[in-house]
């Protein structure tokens, strides 16, 4: 016996449509793509096609949050073009396009957000949530080149020293990055750590590299000012090696979102809530993963035989109901029933040989 379908207290999320086609299958072609992402189609049934649980309103949250974060780099990098055009100085012109462009690394993950809104196809049959940690690779290897250029750009300074210019410019330049982008980095890693976005949480880490990057730049400013311009490079790898340490958190945790980690301390959560369920014999197995910023887990518990269907049924909602409510990002919980015996095994005879050996929950 088997209980699967998403979680809602107030309404039913399947949506059932006439035409139940896969909308991704049919575009065509680069604006196809882009009316399917954007949900740009001109269906009657337009809004019905879209998730309408807890999922949607964290997607919704994870697009407002990354358009807040482009919308206070675009207005950082206008401060910092507006501080070159007074300046003259062709290498913060340089550094400031290079922001203007790490910012635009955002964009995957809008498309991730936007994508995951949408409910399952026929095709897609989990949802379009994995796109989120598709994006999150992005966002690494994104943090990890600019780790790269500032190691280059500090060795070249080490062989080819070069003399600061307009350093009050540059120092004001430098103040208005860091600010902005830590303003997002905070901004960012707060939402993707309250909805579970692992992506969303890289994407800030990516902003505080460049705030760093921008706090490199006016530490180096105030060498040049006091007499020491090779703290310029010295400053520089050492803000390389901090970047480093992010690129290496940030791996960590988008290698665990694909492999279909899950934290420790969520599964144990888990195990405690099914210990205290009612009329439960035995739970042989527990299984979690991250579809994006959302859980899905699969349970086998095993109930008295003697039960009923809808006694057992029951117990599987019950169940349900006080994980839903207990483990936060859940959206799917589908729980799988045995009837109990001192030898489960005699009720799986046809299938125990294709399936692993379950750990039991101590």
């Amino acid at each position: 016996m088997q209980n699967n379908h998403h979680h809602d207290h107030d309404h039913d999320h399947h949506h059932h449509h006439g035409d139940d086609h896969d909308h991704l299958h049919e575009a065509k072609g680069l604006w196809g793509w882009i009316t399917t992402i954007f949900h740009l189609h001109g269906h009657s049934h337009q809004r019905g096609e879209l998730a309408t649980d807890q999922a949607f309103v964290d997607n919704s949250e994870g697009i407002r949050t990354v358009w807040l974060a482009l919308a206070a780099l675009a207005v950082t990098s206008l401060i910092q073009i507006f501080i070159v055009v007074w300046s003259g100085s062709v290498a913060l012109l340089a550094d400031t396009l290079h922001n203007i462009g790490d910012g635009l690394n955002s964009i995957p993950l809008l498309v991730a957000f936007y994508l995951a809104r949408r409910v399952a196809t026929r095709r897609y049959t989990y949802g379009f949530g994995r796109a989120e940690d598709v994006a999150g690779i992005f966002i690494v290897l994104s943090i990890a080149i600019s780790a790269g250029i500032i190691f280059w750009e500090s060795i070249q300074k080490f062989i080819y020293p070069q003399p600061i210019t307009h350093l009050s410019w540059v120092a004001a330049a430098a103040i208005v990055g860091f600010v902005g982008n830590e303003a997002v980095a905070l901004l960012q890693i707060r939402v993707g750590r309250k909805i579970g976005s692992a992506a969303l949480v890289a994407d800030g880490l990516h902003a505080r590299t460049d705030g760093l990057t921008s706090l490199a730049v006016l530490l180096a400013v105030g060498g040049t000012w006091l007499g020491f311009p090779i703290l310029d490079p010295i400053i520089g790898i050492l803000i390389g090696v901090a970047i480093l340490f992010i690129t290496k958190d940030a791996t960590v945790t988008m290698w665990y979102r694909l492999m279909d980690a899950i934290e420790p301390e969520i599964l144990s959560d888990a195990e405690a809530v099914i210990q205290e369920a009612d009329r439960l014999k035995k739970a042989s197995r527990v299984r979690m993963r991250w579809m994006g910023h959302r859980l899905h887990a699969e349970l086998h518990i095993a109930v008295d035989p003697h039960l009923t269907t809808a006694e057992s049924h029951q117990i599987a909602e019950e169940l349900r109901h006080s994980l839903f409510h207990r483990i936060p990002n859940l959206s799917e919980a589908v729980v799988h029933i045995d009837p109990w015996s001192e030898e489960p095994e005699k009720y799986h005879q046809l299938t125990t040989h294709h399936e692993p050996v379950p750990e039991p929950i101590t």
